[in-house]
């Protein structure tokens, strides 16, 4: 497959688009936040404390600092699991969709070769 990035392609990929980010002003979210955005929005609901604590390999308080600072940036909401009082559920907002839209356009770019300054 000759469309296929070599090693040092993706690496320069990444980094271009990691300079887009954080050249753009937009809060920075570490990789861990990332990860755990990419998994409320390309997986199907309910999204747990619990079970992203288990998907990541990190424990609870980890996932909660996490979704504390996305809180705060308006990423994701929380509340209590009405079935099961101890479950916390993690939801999507429009910020956080409006945030991923974004980011994914900014790949796009980068990977038809055409970035925007």
């Amino acid at each position: 497959m000759s469309d296929m990035l070599d090693s040092t392609a993706a690496l320069r990929l990444w980094h271009n688009i990691v300079l887009d980010l954080v050249r753009d002003g937009d809060e920075d979210l570490s990789m861990r936040q990332t990860a755990i955005l990419l998994t409320i929005y390309l997986e199907r609901p309910p999204h747990t404390v619990r079970d992203l604590a288990k998907k990541l390999g990190v424990t609870k308080p980890v996932i909660t600092r996490a979704l504390d600072t996305m809180g705060r940036m308006g990423l994701v909401t929380r509340r209590r699991d009405p079935q099961d009082r101890r479950n916390v559920i993690i939801q999507r907002t429009v910020d956080g969709t409006l945030f991923l839209d974004r980011l994914a356009d900014r790949i796009a770019q980068h990977v038809n070769g055409t970035p925007q300054p």
